[in-house]
C-alpha cells in the first residue's frame, strides 16, 4: 500500500496543476485561519502559507523547478494584479493631488532611511560585503530589487530572499506600529506601508481600506523608481 501511495505521489508531483491547486488550498486554509483568529498578525496568510509550502517540499523531496512548473500560472497573475493597483489609486486620484506635498517629502524620507539603516545594520552585524549589497534594495518589489542587486555586485537570489522576510515583517508589524504611534489616516497608513513593504505590504493595506490599498500601491511604485536610482549612488558615495 504505502509503495502504491509513493508511485502515485511520484507521478502527481511532476504534475503541474498539482502544485498550483496545493498552493491555492494552503492559501485559502491560511486565509481563513487568519480571520478566524481577528486578524492576529502573526498568522499573516502570506507568512503561514510560505512555511507551509517550505515545509511540504522538503517532507515530499520535491525539487522547487518542479513546484515552480505549477505556480508559474500565480506568478504570471503578479504582473497584472500590480497593474489593477491602478483602479483603487484613480478613484483616489484627487486626494493624491491634495497630498502632493506631504507624499514628496515622505518618499525620499522613507526610501533613505530603508537603504541606510539596511546597509548600517549590515554593517553593525559585521555581515560581508556582498551581503549588505543584497541587503540594501530589500524595500522594493522584488524584481526592481533583484535587478538593483545585479547591478551593484550583489547577490540577487539573497536580495529576493530578504525583500520577503521584509515584506512579510512589514505586513505584520506595520499595523501595529501604526496605531502605537496614532496614525490614523488611512492614506497615510498605506503610503508608509507601501513604500516599506512593497506588494505584501500593499495586500495587507487592502485588506484595512481600499484607500489604504491605493496609497499603499502608490508608494510601492514611486519607492521603486526612487529606489533604483539611489541605492547605486549612495553604494558609490559609501565606497561599496
Amino acid at each position: 500500500m504505502t509503495a502504491q501511495f509513493l508511485d502515485l505521489w511520484s507521478d502527481l508531483s511532476h504534475t503541474p496543476l498539482l502544485w498550483l491547486t496545493v498552493t491555492l488550498v494552503i492559501y485559502q486554509a491560511a486565509t481563513w485561519l487568519y480571520r478566524r483568529a481577528r486578524a492576529f498578525p502573526v498568522l499573516n496568510p502570506v507568512l503561514i502559507s510560505i512555511i507551509t509550502v517550505v515545509a511540504l517540499l522538503l517532507a515530499t523531496g520535491t525539487p522547487y523547478e518542479d513546484y515552480f512548473d505549477g505556480a508559474r500560472f500565480i506568478h504570471f497573475l503578479l504582473g497584472p494584479a500590480t497593474v489593477a493597483l491602478a483602479i483603487p489609486l484613480h478613484t483616489y486620484l484627487r486626494r493624491v493631488r491634495e497630498l502632493a506635498l506631504p507624499i514628496a517629502v515622505a518618499l525620499p524620507i522613507g526610501a533613505l532611511t530603508a537603504i541606510l539603516s539596511a546597509v548600517g545594520l549590515g554593517r553593525v552585524l559585521d555581515l560581508p560585503t556582498p551581503v549588505v549589497l543584497s541587503l540594501a534594495p530589500k524595500s522594493v518589489t522584488t524584481p526592481i530589487a533583484m535587478g538593483v542587486a545585479e547591478q551593484i555586485d550583489g547577490v540577487p537570489s539573497l536580495t529576493a530572499v530578504f525583500v520577503i522576510l521584509t515584506g512579510i515583517l512589514g505586513g505584520i508589524m506595520a499595523p501595529l506600529l501604526l496605531d502605537l504611534l496614532r496614525v490614523r489616516d488611512p492614506s497615510a497608513r498605506g503610503f508608509a506601508m507601501g513604500v516599506t513593504s512593497h506588494g505584501i505590504g500593499t495586500a495587507r493595506a487592502l485588506q484595512m481600506s481600499e484607500e489604504a490599498g491605493a496609497f499603499s500601491g502608490l508608494g510601492m511604485g514611486l519607492n521603486g523608481i526612487l529606489t533604483s536610482f539611489l541605492v547605486p549612488l549612495l553604494m558609490r558615495l559609501l565606497g561599496m
